[in-house]
């Protein structure tokens, strides 16, 4: 019989422990509460400081998938320029050809507004690449330079 007494024992110690986090769980959810209806009542629904530390906390859970798909974007996008670069410049030398073999005056890079607008576009590009990697510019800077630099941006961005 004494075994059964102190096997029952044990088995209220452990009970007073489960009761006892039973009712620290419901004095918590109690607390949260009432924080909630205060917060509710005194701030306004963007300003609730409860909802802005879960705001935070999903922002916080998101940033890793964030800043893979920007990599990929800027990764994309430069790939995008470059292809676009070739061709337009490979357009350009055939048509500059072709203007010759048939005897008209050759268009020049500065006479032809989307050309400039074009190569416009990728030295602002470069610009950008170069302002978040602390790269100066240097004349003749070519689309390898600014991979080289937009792959630095993306390691060190980690």
């Amino acid at each position: 019989m004494s075994h059964q007494s102190n096997h029952h024992h044990h088995h209220d110690a452990v009970d007073g422990l489960v009761n006892l986090f039973i009712k620290a769980n419901n004095d918590l959810n109690i607390v949260q509460n009432r924080l909630d209806k205060e917060f509710r009542e005194i701030y306004p629904d963007n300003a609730n400081p409860m909802k802005l530390v879960a705001r935070i906390k999903k922002i916080q859970d998101e940033l890793p998938s964030l800043k893979e798909q920007c990599r990929e974007l800027l990764s994309a996008k430069q790939d995008l320029i470059d292809k676009a670069r070739t061709t337009i410049v490979g357009n350009r030398s055939s048509l500059q050809r072709l203007q010759t073999s048939m005897g008209i005056p050759v268009t020049n890079d500065s006479d032809d507004p989307a050309y400039t607008n074009f190569n416009e576009v990728i030295d602002e590009w470069a610009q950008q690449v170069r302002s978040k990697t602390g790269k100066e510019a240097h004349e003749g800077s070519d689309s390898e330079d600014i991979n080289k630099m937009l792959f630095s941006a993306i390691v060190e961005g980690t």
